[in-house]
C-alpha cells in the first residue's frame, strides 16, 4: 500500500503551521500543533487505505467484466424488465449490431407472448429464493424476427447498487431440433417394429403355402412363364417380409474380431458376377496398417452387398465403383464407396435411411434403413453425399480394435 496520501497531508500541515508561526509568532511545537500533525498522519493513512481498496475493487470489477465478456453464454442483466447490460455473446445471439441496440429495451419485446407469464413468475421466484434457479427453456425472437429457443438460468443480484436480475443461457435451437428429429425417428422405428412383427406373422405362413401350390401347378401346365412371374413376385414379397423381421426382432449377433479387408474382398468376389453383367468395374484400394475390428461379419457383409448393389443399379449404362479402406485415426477405419451413377436428388438426401423412402421403382427403403441400423450397432457412422448426374459417395466409419481390446482377447 502506497503512502503518498500521508506524506502529502503531512507536508501540507507543516506548511500551514509555518504560515501560522510567521503571521502570529506562536511557538512552533505546542500541544495543538503535535495533535494536528498526528491527526494529519491518521487522515493520510486512512486516505491511502481507501485509495488502495478502491483500486483493488476497480481491478476486481474489471476482471469480472472481462470474464463475463469472454463467456460463450449470453449474459443479460435487467431491472424492472429493462435491459441494463448484455455481453458480446448476447449481442451475437440476438443478431444486434452493438450493445446499444439492446440496452434499455423491454425484455418482453424479445420473448414469445406464450412465455411472458412464465418469465414473470421466474423473476418473482428469483427475488424470493435469492439463489440460482434451475434452467428453463423460453422461445424468443431475434432482432431480425427469427425465432429461437433460449435455455436460461436466473439469479437475483445487485448491479450498480440496485436489485437486478441476471439471466445466463444459450441458444439451443439446433440441439432441440436434433433431439426432436431423434425422437421422431425413434417413434417411427418403434411403430415400424410393431407393424413389421404383425405383417410378418400374417403374411409369411400363407405365403409359404401359396408358393408350394403354385410350384405344383407349374409342373402340370404348359404356360410356365405365367408361374415364373408369380413366383418371382412371391420371392420379392418374401424378401420384404425378411427385412421387416430383421427390423422387428434383431438377431442375437455375436461380435468377434474380424478382418475388414477380407470381409470386403469376399463381398466384392461375390458381387463381381452381377457387376460384370451390368458392365460395372469395381476397383479396391487398401491403405497400410488397417487394424482389426470387432464386428458381426455377416451383418457387415449384408451392408456392403446392399450398398454395392445400389451403386450397380444406379449405373444402368455401366461405369466404375471405387472402394478404398483407410485408417483415419489411430484406432478408427473408414471405407469409402464412390460410384458414377445417376446420383440422388438433394430433396431425397434428407430421407435416406427412413422406411419407404427410396429412389427405386420397386424399392421399399428398408434396405438402407437396415444398413444404418447395423452400422449404428457397430458404433459406427454411415454418411452419404451425392450429386445428380455425377454419382454418390458413401463413407462408413468403424472403430478399430484398440490395444486394450487386443490384450483383453489374448488374456481371455
Amino acid at each position: 500500500m502506497k503512502i503518498y496520501g500521508r506524506i502529502t497531508i503531512v507536508i501540507i500541515s507543516f506548511g500551514l503551521l509555518l504560515l501560522d508561526k510567521l503571521y502570529h509568532g506562536d511557538d512552533f511545537f505546542r500541544f495543538h500543533t503535535l495533535f494536528f500533525l498526528a491527526m494529519a498522519v491518521v487522515v493520510g493513512w486512512q486516505y491511502d487505505r481507501l485509495s488502495f481498496y478502491m483500486k483493488k475493487t476497480k481491478e476486481s470489477e474489471d476482471s469480472y467484466r472481462r470474464l463475463v465478456e469472454s463467456l460463450p453464454e449470453a449474459v443479460i442483466i435487467h431491472r424492472n424488465y429493462q435491459v441494463l447490460y448484455v455481453n458480446e455473446a448476447a449481442v451475437k445471439m440476438m443478431r444486434a449490431e452493438n450493445k446499444q441496440q439492446l440496452i434499455g429495451q423491454n425484455i418482453f419485446k424479445c420473448i414469445d407472448p406464450e412465455y411472458i407469464n412464465r418469465v414473470k413468475e421466474r423473476i418473482r421466484l428469483a427475488e424470493q429464493e435469492r439463489k440460482p434457479l434451475t434452467v428453463m427453456e423460453y422461445k424468443m425472437k431475434r432482432l431480425d424476427g427469427d425465432s429461437f429457443f433460449f435455455e436460461v438460468s436466473s439469479l437475483a443480484i445487485t448491479y450498480g447498487g440496485k436489485d437486478c436480475h441476471l439471466s445466463l443461457g444459450k441458444d439451443i435451437t439446433n440441439r432441440k431440433k436434433e433431439t426432436d428429429r431423434l425422437l421422431q425417428k425413434s417413434e417411427k422405428l418403434a411403430l415400424l417394429g410393431q407393424m413389421a412383427a404383425g405383417i410378418a406373422h400374417e403374411i409369411r405362413n400363407p405365403l409359404t403355402s401359396i408358393k408350394g401350390f403354385i410350384q405344383l401347378f407349374k409342373a402340370e401346365t404348359d404356360k410356365k412363364e405365367y408361374y415364373d412371374v408369380v413366383l418371382s413376385e412371391l420371392d420379392r414379397i418374401n424378401s420384404i417380409v425378411s427385412e421387416f423381421l430383421l427390423l422387428a426382432k434383431p438377431t442375437a449377433a455375436v461380435f468377434r474380431e474380424g478382418n475388414l479387408v477380407q470381409i470386403l474382398h469376399d463381398v466384392v468376389t461375390l458381387i463381381n458376377t452381377q457387376s460384370a453383367m451390368n458392365n460395372v468395374r469395381i476397383t479396391t484400394a487398401v491403405g497400410p496398417n488397417i487394424p482389426p475390428i470387432i464386428c458381426e461379419e455377416n451383418q457387415l457383409k449384408q451392408v456392403f452387398i446392399n450398398l454395392l448393389k445400389n451403386s450397380i443399379e444406379a449405373m444402368p449404362n455401366g461405369g466404375n465403383i471405387y472402394i478404398s479402406v483407410q485408417k483415419s485415426q489411430p484406432e478408427e477405419v473408414f471405407i469409402k464407396i464412390v460410384d458414377e451413377g445417376v446420383g440422388i436428388p438433394e430433396e431425397r438426401m434428407k430421407t435416406i435411411g427412413e422406411p419407404f423412402y427410396t429412389t427405386k421403382e420397386k424399392g421399399t427403403g428398408l434396405g438402407l434403413m437396415t444398413c444404418f441400423k447395423i452400422i449404428e450397432g457397430h458404433n459406427g457412422k454411415l454418411i452419404f453425399s451425392s450429386e445428380v448426374g455425377v454419382g454418390t459417395t458413401i463413407i462408413i466409419h468403424l472403430p478399430g480394435m484398440t490395444r486394450t481390446h487386443l490384450k483383453k482377447d489374448i488374456d481371455e
